[in-house]
């Protein structure tokens, strides 16, 4: 058994020394060309804050208790867009997922330390699996009924982290560097993402692949819809990448239900890519992957954590080498924000009472369940709507969305806009939790149950409608 860990150890050291290699010979041949200068004093500002999100040993992650660190910590990070209009902020967090009023609380808690309304704030989960999940309406509701064993939402510690994230973002400030250039690539990711839904000829579900899936039969199926680009938007300050963005489409977890907390290959892929770009923040968030996962690739096994990661770091590579190319110079004129709130209505088939029942009667099983369902319906009930938002930076538009949607909105918002570059965000506010087309729901499938999705058919017009409304907004 030593030896086998041990030469399991070593092929992930040795892929790992062959990966950083291969990055800093591409790196060291990439030319740095002045596209044009910018008058700094004229110029709009870059911050970026970035602070330790790793949940205390004891404390109750999304499926288990943490119960040992490991050398990657999760991480709440951002930039803070200065100088075009009021301040925008957009920060990633290695959580499953933050909903409701703890996404309103960490959306005002940014906004209050940048100086802007929350409504120019964009906050994003990552969605590992193996790590805490924030929603303070869920333990307010909880609490009212003097239930004390979902202690997956007992808040102390998400509101300690937005504290501290709040602290780090004002005190970035104070270190804003001059923001002049910008450039978009996208890079193809071989190897990685697999739709999990196998649909059959009668329009049902046939077959369901997870994040892991051992079964042959099913990683032999094709990889079905899915975009198979990550896509990257890098911010320069002069000669300087100080911050690089990313978006990728799938699940990002290649095994979990471990209790050590950790980032996952997204997370790994990410140190990766910092270590090739040291000057700049990475900033990775996970796109529109309801739908989407590693099963055809992933078997589960440990190593297959190593090897997805390289594999999305070469195509953060490729998408870092294409913004390059295209890189030019940014003045204020360039960037905008603009908002859509829209009301997402509860499915229908919830009932509050019967929902209570199961909270009462059955221990937590972990996300998605009846205190998250009775959560959303309580916060559509006060009638707060949930802020489609989109960055507008030169031609890039980067969209902003709930929930686990699937991967359709992505590639929709992309078709929508074709003279642009689009990029999408999802994982925002946690709340509707699952959100699939309108077909979706005919063929059945857990990511349509009404276990896991709150909302119903009639969520693809609302979403679409707002997405093209704000592609649309001019320039």
């Amino acid at each position: 058994m030593q030896r086998k860990q041990f030469c399991y150890a070593r092929k992930n050291f040795l892929a790992f020394r062959g990966i950083l290699f291969a990055l800093v010979v591409t790196s060291a041949s990439v030319r740095i060309v002045n596209a044009g200068s910018v008058d700094p004093a004229a110029a709009i500002q870059l911050a970026i804050f970035d602070v330790d999100a790793t949940p205390p040993l004891g404390s109750q992650m999304a499926y288990n208790t943490a119960v040992r660190h490991a050398d990657l910590s999760l991480r709440s990070r951002g930039i803070v867009v200065l100088g075009a209009g009021d301040p925008i902020v957009m920060a990633a967090v290695d959580w499953i997922g933050i909903g409701n009023a703890a996404h309103t609380a960490f959306r005002d808690a940014l906004a209050g330390a940048a100086g802007t309304s929350p409504a120019r704030v964009a906050v994003h989960a990552l969605h590992q699996h193996d790590a805490p999940q924030a929603d303070f309406t869920a333990e307010r509701l909880l609490a009212d009924m003097d239930i004390h064993s979902y202690k997956r939402f007992q808040g102390d510690f998400a509101r300690e982290v937005i504290r501290r994230t709040a602290t780090a973002l004002q005190e970035g400030l104070a270190k804003a560097v001059p923001l002049t250039h910008v450039g978009f690539g996208r890079g193809r990711v071989q190897g990685v993402a697999s739709n999990r839904r196998l649909i059959g000829d009668n329009g049902r579900i046939r077959g369901w692949r997870a994040s892991a899936t051992r079964d042959e039969a099913l990683r032999a199926e094709p990889e079905g819809i899915i975009d198979p680009f990550v896509a990257t938007l890098v911010l320069w300050s002069e000669n300087t990448p100080a911050a690089v963005l990313s978006c990728y489409a799938t699940h990002p977890m290649s095994y979990y239900r471990t209790g050590v907390p950790g980032p996952d290959f997204p997370g790994i892929a990410r140190l990766l890519r910092t270590q090739d770009v040291p000057s700049a923040l990475h900033l990775h968030f996970t796109g529109a992957g309801g739908n989407v996962a590693a099963g055809k690739y992933n078997d589960g096994s440990p190593e297959n954590r190593v090897t997805l990661a390289l594999r999305l770091a070469a195509g953060m590579r490729a998408a870092y080498e294409a913004a390059h190319v295209g890189r030019r110079p940014l003045l204020p004129e360039d960037i905008g924000w603009h908002s859509e709130p829209v009301r997402l209505n509860v499915r229908p088939e919830l009932d509050r009472m019967s929902l209570e029942e199961g909270i009462r009667a059955h221990a937590d099983r972990g996300t998605m369940n009846a205190a998250d369902a009775l959560a959303w319906m309580e916060r559509s009930a006060a009638g707060t709507p949930i802020d489609i938002t989109c960055l507008r930076i030169g031609d890039v538009r980067m969209l902003h969305m709930p929930g686990e949607l699937f991967v359709e909105y992505q590639l929709a918002a992309q078709n929508m806009r074709p003279d642009l570059h689009v990029m999408m965000a999802a994982y925002g506010d946690y709340g509707p939790g699952y959100i699939g087309t309108a077909e979706s729901y005919a063929q059945g499938g857990y990511e349509v149950d009404i276990r896991s999705s709150f909302v119903g058919p009639q969520a693809e017009e609302t979403l679409t409608t707002a997405m093209r409304r704000l592609l649309e907004q001019a320039p």
